[in-house]
């Protein structure tokens, strides 16, 4: 048979189960449908096996086997009653039934046509039914032939796409020319949900079917192209893979045959072999197995395969147990300090104690700990362990856990605690200007404690990931510079050094100040998680040590969490002795000279370091003598001379013209004119106060780049000279007629604080009473509208750079009488100190009549205004 003449023989088929040629009952049995919607003309195989269903078959095959199907709305329900079946279903013929072994019938039926439920006659033994047929309303029209044909369209897409239809279903479908058969064909072939087949069949006309059905169908080919785009990239992938699979077994049986080890079978055998051998801790070691599973089945050209293998390099490389031994002899300890720098006093003095406790809880890890009370929690040591005694008990001991313990816990689990910092979680901050020796020092720790010694610059740093690293999903993805100078010294204890704490920043990357909380908390860094890592490190035996020239820049979180030591500026006296113990003998040797070639004098260092240098440390001192040590070494390499003995003249001829004269005190013989004390990022500098009148109004010029607080210092000072203009024997009319300017020089420069008030006043009184102030005299304090002189900070360095400068008078307010004990020795004895509560007892220090000449030299002492 032809397809034409089959198509025909489908048609003539369909024809005669019109349900015009057969007599439909009025009263129908009811046969609820789960899951299913049956249309008309529409073939169906059915499997009854509900009793109630049985019986409706068995007594329609004995009558004129019409039954009416309804699609039920719960398909969870075993015998639906009529409310809950729907009400508009298809009339059904009973081709052919087959019982089964298990008593089930297996049904054929053939759908005739719709009908609606009228009324519900009973539901025993099944449901029964008053119907009317509902034929479907179909119009010819140019709509009607759009729809349809967009509609077979449609289909034919779908057929198509879909797996499980034949292809020849589409030539089927351009032989149905009538559209109810063409709808009721596609929907009945249609993976539809039960509300829309209902949907379909409940519609009264054909060109409703017909646009539900368009909507359907788009759906369904939507979806379906979707599913087949995802299995075509799936495919492709699976062909790639298996293609490389193949190349890679072809590829492994050719080196087997020229006798060639796989590199990529070594690689993984060399890393398992090192993962042996690492011992690393449990949380690494378990990372390390998972990744190296990854590697060792990866293709060696694949992305991540690189990615994993500098991961595993990362944590092979770690130090997760290698430690320094603590030198922990003082006396050792001592003599290599001082070896290395002369002076600062409370920085060895601090190191002692810490190698003491270090010593103390060493020698009391031998005492045997006794048993804690049951329930009670006991203290924690370095480790986080809990022991049972004030003193911790040692590694392996009981009440112990040692490292492969750890790594192994027993059953038995031990109360734990938060981690309690030790000795070893000591974080130190140096704190003063540049050139001091605060990095040199931390040199001088390590070499002390026999630790390694790695430093990091934070100067600038703006990106939290150069603390942390940054995760490997970005590509170059590295740790955090933490882990990377850890790796570097070797040892899980150095001494760690981070420079320049204050000069972080911060932008939209990140706070790197936030991430240093972590690091450098003693209670947490036993834990220390890098991005890059995602496991943890152990950072509590590291010996933190911060630098930074400025507190005030650091957080106050930050800057709680590190012991602050301040290291202020040297004496005359001091960089003296450091150039000839230190300096001297570093650059001989750096310029290649012995020292029986070359010698300095006491006087010639002397000079470089009055007239060549002027700093709070020793920086460019050293550069000054290297200059000079250079030069001496030019006239011997050219036989000039066989020795050189570097002598003041010697000095001013190799460094010629002397650089700084400008900051010595000098004969103040203009009225209007003090000399204050400042700080600055270099240490303390001598300020000098002018101050000048003319005729005016009454008016106040302030200028040399001055701050709102020190302004307004300005306005107080002239307020209170003013408000005293009888005492000082001024004409209080004066002010109204006269414009005052005050300036202070270096005008280039920023200052601000509150600190240039007691010399503001000095120089206003004097300029208004026609005393001049004492040229010999330095000063400083805050001053208030009742004449108060209130404390301020920063009198080490201030009375530094006045001792520098040759004054031998400083103005104090009394409250900073304390900070005195500060200064070195020699200073105290060579200069003057006069403690004020009010600015009344510091005028007829600071001021002099004109007449009167300048004191030849001071008196030492401690005097009360």
């Amino acid at each position: 048979m032809t397809t034409d003449s089959a198509h025909r023989s489908v048609s003539d088929n369909l024809a005669s189960k019109d349900p015009k040629h057969i007599d439909i009952p009025k009263n129908l049995p009811i046969l609820p449908l789960r899951n299913t919607v049956a249309f008309p003309h529409a073939v169906l195989p059915l499997s009854v096996g509900i009793p109630r269903s049985v019986k409706l078959i068995e007594e329609a095959m004995r009558g004129d086997r019409i039954i009416g199907l309804v699609s039920m709305k719960d398909p969870s329900v075993q015998e639906p009653n009529p409310d809950q079946v729907y009400e508009t279903g298809t009339v059904a013929r009973i081709e052919r039934v087959m019982r089964a072994s298990d008593n089930s019938l297996q049904v054929v039926i053939q759908g005739l046509s719709r009908f609606k439920v009228d009324y519900w006659l009973g539901d025993s033994p099944y449901l029964i039914a008053r119907v009317r047929q509902t034929p479907d309303v179909h119009t010819r029209d140019v709509e009607s032939d759009a729809l349809q044909r967009t509609v077979r369209e449609l289909a034919m897409e779908v057929i198509k796409l879909a797996p499980d239809l034949p292809n020849d279903a589409g030539d089927f479908l351009n032989h149905v020319k009538d559209p109810r058969y063409l709808v009721y064909l596609i929907a009945g072939n249609l993976r539809l949900k039960v509300a829309e087949g209902q949907q379909i069949l409940e519609a009264d006309t054909i060109k409703e079917k017909m646009r539900t059905l368009i909507t359907l169908l788009s759906r369904e080919k939507e979806v379906l192209s979707l599913g087949h785009k995802i299995q075509t990239e799936a495919r492709g992938e699976m062909d790639k893979a298996q293609r490389e699979y193949y190349l890679r077994q072809q590829l492994k049986a050719i080196q087997k045959e020229l006798g060639e080890e796989s590199q990529e079978a070594s690689e993984a055998d060399e890393y398992r072999e090192k993962l042996e051998k690492a011992n690393l801790p449990e949380e690494a070691a378990r990372e390390a197995e998972r990744e190296l599973k990854r590697f060792s089945a990866m293709n060696p050209h694949a992305p991540e395969h690189s990615v994993i293998k500098t991961y595993m390099d990362w944590l092979l490389d770690l130090p997760w147990h290698e430690a320094s031994e603590d030198c922990t002899d003082i006396g050792h300890a001592r003599a290599i300090l001082d070896e290395d720098h002369y002076d600062l006093t409370d920085v060895k003095e601090r190191l002692i104690e810490y190698l003491a406790v270090r010593n103390l809880i060493q020698e009391r890890r031998a005492r045997k700990p006794e048993a804690a009370p049951e329930g009670l929690a006991c203290p924690a040591d370095a480790d986080g362990i809990g022991y049972a005694s004030d003193a911790p008990a040692p590694r392996g001991s009981e009440g112990a856990l040692g490292d492969a313990d750890r790594r192994k816990p027993s059953g038995k689990k031990r109360p734990r605690v938060g981690k309690t910092p030790d000795a070893a979680g000591v974080i130190l901050c140096f704190a003063g200007p540049p050139g001091v020796g605060k990095t040199s020092l931390g040199q001088s720790i390590a070499r002390a404690l026999g630790r390694e010694f790695t430093r990091m610059s934070l100067g600038g740093m703006r990106d939290e990931a150069e603390i942390r690293g940054h995760r490997r999903t970005y590509i170059g993805a590295m740790p955090g510079r933490i882990i990377q100078a850890i790796k570097r010294a070797g040892t899980r204890n150095p001494v760690f050094m981070l420079d320049e704490v204050d000069k972080i920043g911060s932008d939209w990357r990140g706070d790197p100040s936030s991430a240093l909380l972590e690091v450098l908390d003693p209670s947490q860094n036993h834990a220390f998680r890098d991005h890059y890592l995602d496991v943890d490190f152990d950072l509590s035996q590291v010996m933190f040590i911060t630098t930074a020239n400025h507190l005030e820049t650091i957080p106050a979180p930050l800057r709680d969490r590190m012991e602050v030591i301040q290291l202020d500026g040297y004496t005359e006296y001091e960089k003296v002795r450091i150039a000839q113990q230190h300096l001297v003998p570093r650059q001989v040797a750096a310029n290649g000279l012995r020292d029986d070639e070359i010698s300095f004098t006491e006087e010639a260092v002397r000079k470089i370091v009055q007239d060549y240098t002027r700093e709070a440390g020793v920086r460019n001192l050293e550069r000054q003598i290297g200059a000079v040590c250079r030069k001496s070494a030019v006239r011997i390499v050219s036989n000039a001379l066989r020795t050189a003995t570097i002598t003041p003249e010697l000095v001013r001829t190799y460094l010629k013209k002397e650089k700084f004269e400008s900051e010595l005190s000098e004969a103040i013989e203009t009225p209007g004119i003090a000399t204050g004390l400042a700080v600055t990022s270099t240490g303390g500098e001598i300020l000098f106060i002018e101050a000048t009148r003319m005729k005016g109004k009454g008016g106040l010029t302030l200028t040399g780049q001055l701050g709102d607080v020190m302004r307004e210092s300005a306005h107080i000072a002239l307020s209170y000279v003013r408000s005293k203009s009888t005492s000082l024997g001024v004409d209080p009319e004066i002010f109204g007629a006269s414009d005052i300017h005050l300036h202070v020089p270096a005008g280039a420069i920023p200052k601000d604080g509150p600190s240039a008030g007691v010399a503001m006043v000095m120089a206003t009184a004097g300029l208004f009473s026609g005393k001049p102030v004492r040229g010999d005299v330095g000063m400083t304090g805050e001053v208030t509208l009742r004449g108060r002189v209130l404390p301020v900070g920063g009198i080490k360095m201030k009375v530094l750079a006045g001792h520098r400068a040759g004054l031998r008078t400083i103005i104090l307010p009394r409250r900073n009488e304390k900070d005195l004990d500060d200064l070195p020795q020699e200073v105290r004895d060579s200069m003057r100190f006069v403690l004020v509560d009010r600015i009344d007892e510091a005028l007829h220090v600071a001021l002099r009549p004109a007449d009167e000449a300048e004191p030849a030299e001071p008196v030492p002492a401690v005097v009360n205004g």
